[in-house]
């Protein structure tokens, strides 16, 4: 396997040329754009493995560049980096297609571990989803080959982050998760107990998968985390 190629797109020159280096002394090969356009057409001229993207960018924002790139079906994982780090700013960057969230400032080595992160679970998931493209549970159905989720033959839409919660609750089927490690295998994160962004994202869930439809497939289990089962 080659180095890792890595789009960073931030227009704060400074920090930019500080992550750069650093990233290229962890052996990986550093592109950067300055503003959101820019990252675009990188994205679309050239392969990447991952990218990090600023939320506030000139042109085209953080956000708006994820959905753009999202749009395109691409899969490549998405850090995005902000000085904003409410729930409700973390929920909007998971909402557009980033995978992982990080608050300025930040070590570098957290940066890092959060990208060796990303591209192990990618990879494992890449291996899963050609072994088995069909995820099936009751009568909710995944096709992983083109993210589209059914629930008694009636296509659902969902978000990229809610297909990948949804994803990993069916590969999981009849086991209680814990907060701890859907944040972990969901979001490539140690779980915030100042935050309830998991369970916004089960009630999300809940909204297009169990509400018009029978029997109720996504319990609580009060004090221990959620489980995908007919049983309540």
């Amino acid at each position: 396997m080659g180095k890792i190629k890595l789009l960073l797109v931030e227009d704060d020159k400074r920090l930019a040329t500080v992550l750069k280096k650093g990233l290229e002394e962890k052996g990986m090969e550093v592109e950067v754009a300055f503003d959101g356009n820019m990252g675009f057409r990188l994205f679309e001229n050239k392969t990447f493995d991952i990218l990090i993207v600023d939320l506030i960018l000139p042109l085209m924002n953080g956000l708006q560049l994820c959905k753009s790139i999202r749009q395109t079906k691409a899969g490549v994982p998405i850090i995005m980096l902000t000085a904003l780090g409410t729930t409700d700013d973390k929920l909007e960057g998971f909402d557009a297609g980033a995978d992982d969230y990080l608050v300025k400032p930040f070590d570098i080595r957290e940066l890092f571990a959060r990208i060796k992160s990303l591209l192990k679970r990618a990879d494992y998931s890449g291996e899963l989803n050609a072994d088995n493209p069909i995820l099936e549970f009751e009568d909710i159905k995944i096709d992983t080959r083109v993210k589209k989720v059914y629930r008694a033959e009636q296509e659902v839409k969902l978000t990229p982050k809610e297909y990948k919660l949804l994803e990993y609750l069916v590969r999981n089927a009849e086991k209680v998760l814990s907060r701890e490690e859907i944040s972990r295998e969901v979001w490539g994160m140690d779980f915030d107990t100042g935050t309830n962004f998991i369970d916004v994202y089960i009630n999300y869930l809940r909204k297009k998968i169990d509400k018009t439809f029978e029997p109720k497939l996504i319990h609580t289990r009060p004090g221990m985390g959620f489980i995908l089962t007919k049983s309540a």
